[in-house]
C-alpha cells in the first residue's frame, strides 16, 4: 500500500462551533506511509469534509454507528469561489465537499500521489423539528427559507455580491450517503453552511439552492432567491450562474422522482425570471480554474452539470445523463415564456425591441413616461418579437419599457434621461420598545422624491405579519405611528419600508422594534442630585407584569461602581434609588454617572439608561462689593436677595460676576444661592 497515509493521531486545529444543533471540529491528520489505520475523530459525526495540500488525492471510509465500514470514497475537491474573489481565502488547499455519512463513529484515510498535509472537518448536525416556513413568489415552487432551516446569519462574513443577471444554471450533487430522512435534510444543509463558512472561509453557503430527495427546496446563499447572487459552487463560472445542488450521491443512482419534479419546477421558475431558454447553449468566458484558464470561451448548456465547468465527476454519471431530459421538462413547464428580451438604441433615435417567445404567444411592447402615462404601444404574436420605435419626437424623460403577454412573465427596462433615484434614509423608531395595546412608536424616515410607500411588519423569521399601510407620499421627512393591538404576540419585529416611484425605481429600509408588555414607562429622577442631607438618586417605572429579573447598576463611564438592587419585582409602579455609596460603602465622588435599569423577561432583555450627576459641593460666593450688592459665583445658581419681607430673584446662568440693583440700598440683606443640585449657601450682609 505504498503512497498511503496513516492517521495515527489528530491534532485539534479549530474549536468547535455550534448553532441550531450543528457543531464542527477540525483536526490535523498526521501523515504516514505504508499502512491504513482508523483515525480518532470526535465520538460522533454526521458529515465529513477534507482539506489537503499536494498534487495527490485522498480516499476515506467511515464506520457507521452500527459498526459497519463503508466502501472507499474519493474526496472530490470541486467547489471554489472565483479565483479573484475576496472569499477565496484558502489558496493552495484542495477543498473537498462536505459528505453526508450518517451517524458515524470512526474514519480511516488513504492518499494517492503526493499529499503533504491533510485536515479533517467533522460535523455533527442533528435533525430537529423546525417550522418549515416557506416562501412562494409568483410562479415559484415552495422554498424553505434560511430562517426555517436554521441558517446562522451571525457567521456570514460579507454582504452578497450580484452579477448583471443569471445566464445559466449549474447542477451539483453533494455526494455521500443517500440514506437520510426528510427531517435530516435541514440538518445536512446547516452542516454545509457551517463547513463552507467556518471550514472553507467563504462568505456564506456556496449553493444558491439545495434540493433533497423528498422534493424539498432550500434557500441557499443569502441575498434574495430571485436575484443574481454570486455563489461559490463552480470556480470560474460563479458569476452569472445559479448553483443548485441535490443532496446525495448520484454516480450510479438517478435522482428520485420527487427531487426531479422539484428541480424542474425550480429551474422553470428561476430561468423564467432570467428569461433564459432552458434548451439553449451559450459561449461563456471562464473566470479561470484548473481546467479552463481565464477568458477561455466555454460552450455551455443553459442547464449544465458541474463537470461541464471543471475537473469533477459532479453531479454523478447517472444524474448527469438525466440533464438533457430535465431541460426539456423545464422548457415545457409553466406558461408561455419570453427569452432574451432586449432594447437597443438610444432615445431620440431608433430603439429596437427584440426577443423570442416559446410559441404563438401574443406580445405587447409598451413605453411609458415618468408620469406613468403610456407614450407608445405595439403588439404582435410570437415566436419572434422584433419591433423598432422611432423615438425622434419623444421629449427628454426617463422612460420605462415593458414586454408583456397573457400568462407570461414579462420584462422591463428603462430608456432616456436619468432622474434622481428614490432614496430612503434616516429611518428611526422612537421608542424601539413598545407594549401591545400601548401608545406605540413613532417611525420617521426621509424620502428623496415622491413615491408610493408601503410599510410592512415582519417577524423574527423574516416572514411578513401584516401590511401596516400603503400610500403615496411626497418628498421629505415622513412619520407615522405604529401601535400594536393587544393580540400581537410579544417578540422581536422589523418594520420594513419600501418605496416605488412612478418611474419604477425602488428603495427599501427597515428598523427593528421589540414588542414586550413588561415595561410600560420609565421616569428619570433629577438630572443633578446633591446627596448631602440624605437625598438619593433614582428612577421610577411601571411594570405591566413582573419580569424574571430586575437590576439597577450605577456606572462611572463603562465601569459598574455599585448595584443598588438585583432581584424580582411585582407588577405596578416601582422606584429604585441609589444612596450615593460605592460598592465598598464609601461615598461616591462628585461626577457624571449612569443609572442602568435592566429587566429580563421571557421575550427579551430591556435596558434603560438614565444619566445623573452627583454634585454635593455647594457653590462658592465671593462678595466684590457688599454695599453695591456685587458678587462672583463659582457655578450657575439661582440667587435670592431678601430685604425684610421682600425677595428678589436672579438666575445666574454661568460662573462669574453678578449683581442686584435696587433704587435704594438696604441697611442689611440676606443672600441665598442654590445650584442645580440643590446645594444651598446663605449669608447675611450689612451695607453700613
Amino acid at each position: 500500500m505504498k503512497g498511503f497515509l496513516v492517521a495515527l493521531a489528530l491534532l485539534l486545529v479549530a474549536p468547535a462551533a455550534a448553532h441550531a444543533g450543528v457543531s464542527m471540529t477540525a483536526r490535523e491528520v498526521t501523515l504516514h506511509g505504508g499502512r491504513v489505520l482508523a483515525a480518532s475523530p470526535p465520538s460522533r459525526f454526521d458529515l465529513l469534509g477534507l482539506h489537503w495540500r499536494g498534487s495527490g488525492g485522498v480516499l476515506f471510509s467511515t464506520r457507521s454507528a452500527t459498526g459497519r465500514w463503508t466502501a472507499w470514497h474519493a474526496a472530490d475537491a470541486d467547489q471554489y469561489p472565483d479565483a479573484g474573489s475576496p472569499e477565496n481565502r484558502l489558496r493552495g488547499w484542495h477543498l473537498g465537499g462536505l459528505v453526508w455519512t450518517g451517524p458515524s463513529t470512526a474514519v480511516r484515510f488513504r492518499t494517492r500521489g503526493q499529499v503533504t498535509r491533510l485536515r479533517a472537518y467533522y460535523v455533527e448536525s442533528t435533525a430537529e423539528r423546525v417550522p418549515m416556513r416557506t416562501l412562494s413568489l409568483a410562479g415559484s415552487p415552495q422554498i424553505i427559507t434560511r430562517a426555517a432551516w436554521g441558517a446562522n446569519e451571525a457567521i456570514r462574513k460579507e454582504v452578497p455580491q450580484y452579477a448583471d443577471a443569471v445566464h445559466f444554471a449549474v447542477i451539483h450533487h453533494t455526494a455521500g450517503s443517500n440514506d437520510y430522512t426528510a427531517a435530516e435534510s435541514a440538518a445536512i444543509v446547516r452542516g454545509i453552511e457551517l463547513y463552507h463558512v467556518q471550514g472553507n472561509g467563504w462568505n456564506d453557503i456556496g449553493y444558491n439552492f439545495l434540493v433533497d430527495k423528498y422534493g424539498q427546496v432550500f434557500e441557499g446563499r443569502y441575498g434574495g432567491v430571485d436575484r443574481p447572487v454570486v455563489g461559490a459552487h463552480a470556480q470560474g463560472f460563479n458569476t452569472g450562474s445559479v448553483g443548485i445542488a441535490v443532496l446525495g450521491e448520484y454516480g450510479s443512482a438517478t435522482i428520485s422522482d420527487a427531487a426531479r419534479a422539484a428541480l424542474v419546477n425550480l429551474l422553470a421558475w428561476r430561468l423564467d425570471i432570467a428569461h433564459v431558454d432552458p434548451l439553449s447553449t451559450l459561449d461563456w468566458a471562464s473566470g479561470g480554474n484548473a481546467r479552463f484558464p481565464a477568458k477561455v470561451p466555454v460552450r455551455l448548456r443553459a442547464i449544465s452539470g458541474h463537470r461541464d465547468t471543471g475537473f469533477t465527476d459532479c453531479p454523478g454519471n447517472a444524474f448527469y445523463a438525466q440533464l438533457p431530459e430535465i431541460a426539456r421538462e423545464v422548457a415545457a413547464a409553466g406558461g408561455p415564456k419570453l427569452y432574451a428580451p432586449k432594447a437597443t438604441g438610444t432615445l431620440g433615435g431608433l430603439v429596437r425591441f427584440t426577443g423570442t417567445l416559446s410559441g404563438e404567444t401574443p406580445w405587447t411592447v409598451t413605453v411609458t413616461g415618468s408620469s406613468g402615462t403610456p407614450l407608445v404601444q405595439q403588439s404582435g404574436t410570437g415566436p419572434t418579437l422584433d419591433w423598432t420605435w422611432d423615438s425622434s419626437t419623444a421629449p427628454p424623460d426617463r422612460y420605462t419599457w415593458s414586454i408583456s403577454g397573457p400568462s407570461m412573465l414579462g420584462a422591463t427596462g428603462t430608456l432616456g434621461t436619468k432622474v434622481a433615484a428614490v432614496a430612503l434614509s434616516g429611518v428611526t423608531a422612537t421608542p424601539d420598545l413598545i407594549a401591545p395595546g400601548g401608545a406605540g412608536t413613532t417611525v420617521a424616515y426621509t424620502l428623496a422624491q415622491p413615491a408610493t410607500v408601503t410599510a410592512t411588519l415582519v417577524d423574527a423569521t423574516g416572514a411578513p405579519v401584516s401590511t401596516l399601510w400603503s400610500d403615496s407620499k411626497p418628498a421629505g421627512v415622513q412619520t407615522f405611528t405604529f401601535a400594536p393591538d393587544a393580540s400581537l404576540a410579544a417578540g422581536s419585529y422589523t418594520i420594513a419600508i419600501a418605496a416605488v416611484t412612478a418611474a419604477g425605481t425602488t428603495a427599501s429600509v427597515s428598523v427593528p422594534v421589540t414588542v414586550d408588555p413588561t415595561l410600560i414607562s420609565v421616569t428619570a429622577g433629577p438630572a443633578i442630585v446633591s446627596l448631602a442631607g440624605g437625598a438619593t438618586a433614582g428612577v421610577a417605572f411601571t411594570l405591566a407584569s413582573g419580569p424574571d429579573q430586575v437590576q439597577l447598576d450605577v456606572k462611572l463611564g463603562d465601569e459598574v461602581v455599585a448595584t443598588p438592587f438585583s432581584g424580582s419585582l411585582d407588577a405596578g409602579p416601582q422606584s429604585l434609588s441609589w444612596d450615593g455609596k460605592l460598592a465598598d460603602g464609601t461615598p461616591a465622588p462628585d461626577g457624571a454617572y449612569s443609572l442602568v435599569l435592566t429587566l429580563t423577561d421571557a421575550v427579551t432583555t430591556i435596558v434603560r439608561t438614565v444619566p445623573v450627576t452627583l454634585d454635593s459641593t455647594p457653590p462658592v460666593v465671593t462678595p466684590v462689593s457688599a454695599k453695591a450688592m456685587r458678587f462672583t459665583v463659582s457655578e450657575p445658581v439661582t440667587a435670592v436677595l431678601g430685604v425684610g419681607t421682600h425677595h428678589y430673584v436672579l438666575h445666574v446662568d454661568k460662573a462669574g460676576p453678578f449683581h442686584f440693583w435696587l433704587a435704594s440700598k438696604p441697611f442689611a440683606y440676606k443672600l441665598v444661592v442654590v445650584d442645580a443640585a440643590g446645594n444651598r449657601v446663605a449669608q447675611l450682609y450689612r451695607t453700613r
